[in-house]
């Protein structure tokens, strides 16, 4: 059993994806379905999904718990919340209101190159995560080094809730930077209650034509100040499109740098990590 713990759908007749434009992102500007994937997958062993939103609107949360109920490869839902609205809890109780409400299992804002670097730090954004956490829901952090230390905050803000932080948050890859990311990351790996995915990597890389010695010395911090049993796989499917040929290219990536290892420990990261950390339990 192997778990995808971040995955996208796209729908353009239903939905407005404005960060979608320009002639670079030509190739993610379509359709892409649960079909879509199953056939990406093929050969890769994948055979359950975390969804996450793509949007931010309401409505796509209310439509990806339409989809797990009826879709047996999806086991879990993350939904999109304003953290500044002061009306983003009553939303959220509406969404623990749907019919598939078991699959919501984590909520995320965009705070990465929010013009205010302190998003995440704001007294709404902490009074509105900590109440995520009093209904039992992950809050993933989706950030770039500038709004990693109000990401901190927000951790220490919250010690009794579970945290993941999307895409080991987005380095500069494809610059070859550092710092502050690596000092930051590391800040934040110690607070137990954060759990990364590692995901996203190539978007960060140069496009097409990146190696798996670009990655390294950035998944080798992650995987030593999180310990394996605080990381989970994703592929950022399907916009790891826009850096890689296809779905199994990002795969092989995450094989290649968890390659060290054990085999209790790449079954953690592939599969029960997910499967605690985000409470599932329909497997």
């Amino acid at each position: 059993m192997k778990i995808d713990a971040h995955h996208h759908l796209f729908d353009f007749a239903k939905d407005s994806y404005d960060w979608i434009e320009g002639a670079a992102m030509a190739p993610i500007k379509r359709d892409f379905t649960m079909t879509d994937l199953r056939e990406a997958i093929q050969n890769t062993g994948i055979t359950n999904t975390i969804l996450v939103h793509a949007t931010g609107t309401h409505q796509e949360t209310h439509d990806m718990l339409d989809l797990a109920a009826t879709d047996e490869m999806v086991v879990a839902v993350v939904g999109w919340l304003d953290v500044q609205s002061i009306d983003s809890i009553s939303v959220c109780d509406e969404y623990l209101q749907h019919n598939a409400a078991n699959y919501l299992k984590g909520i995320r804002d965009i705070a990465q190159d929010n013009p205010n670097p302190d998003y995440l730090a704001t007294s709404q954004a902490i009074k509105t995560v900590q109440a995520v956490g009093e209904r039992g829901l992950v809050y993933e952090i989706l950030t770039k080094t500038p709004e990693l230390k109000a990401a901190l905050e927000l951790v220490r803000a919250c010690p009794d809730m579970q945290f993941v932080l999307d895409h080991i948050s987005k380095p500069y890859i494809a610059k070859e930077e550092f710092e502050p990311w690596k000092s930051l990351i590391a800040e934040l790996a110690q607070f137990p209650n954060v759990a990364c995915k590692i995901s996203g990597l190539v978007t960060e890389a140069k496009w097409k034509s990146w190696k798996v010695s670009d990655f390294t010395p950035y998944t080798d911090h992650i995987i030593e100040s999180f310990s394996p049993e605080r990381l989970m796989y994703g592929s950022d499917w399907p916009v790891a499109l826009l850096g890689a040929e296809n779905y199994s290219e990002v795969f092989s990536l995450a094989e290649s740098v968890t390659s060290q290892l054990s085999n209790a420990e790449k079954d953690a990261f592939w599969c029960s990590n997910a499967r605690r950390i985000y409470k599932i339990t329909n497997l």
